[in-house]
């Protein structure tokens, strides 16, 4: 079973309500069993929202543009998420790049200037911790 954050697959699921559809990632799946997800509608954010960026990692602060903490909305949504492990043989995941849930290499350093820097989304570390290989939709190019 694999996770896919439901963006990549059209869902209109995105901070700016914009769906975001990848044909490779589509074309990846095809055969495949999955399950679509997005943690920060799991764990109670609307669609449109501000977007958020993480702000500081200890403690950590996930924060909309506009200075509002979301950081409980987004650790619900990822425990949301983490109940499926248990209900589901989830083996992979792959998820939207650069987004404070799901990005897994890099994303944006809490500025709202659009600088990437090294780290993963919280969603995305959590996946890892239980051993699920997570990756984006980048390495499917």
């Amino acid at each position: 079973m694999i996770l896919v954050s439901g963006c990549l697959l059209g869902l209109c699921c995105r901070y700016d309500g914009k769906e975001k559809e990848f044909e490779d990632v589509l074309d990846y799946l095809k055969d495949k069993t999955y399950i679509p997800i997005c943690p920060e509608q799991m764990g109670g954010l609307s669609t449109p929202r501000d977007p958020a960026e993480i702000v500081t990692n200890d403690p950590l602060s996930i924060q909309t543009e506009t200075g509002v903490d979301v950081t409980g909305q987004f650790l619900k949504g990822v425990d949301e998420v983490v109940k499926l492990l248990s209900l589901y043989d989830v083996k992979e995941a792959i998820l939207k790049s650069r987004s404070p849930s799901c990005g897994t290499y890099q994303i944006y350093d809490g500025t709202f200037n659009r600088t990437l820097i090294n780290g993963s989304g919280v969603m995305s570390k959590r996946l890892q911790e239980a051993s699920v290989k997570v990756i984006n939709e980048e390495d499917l190019v």
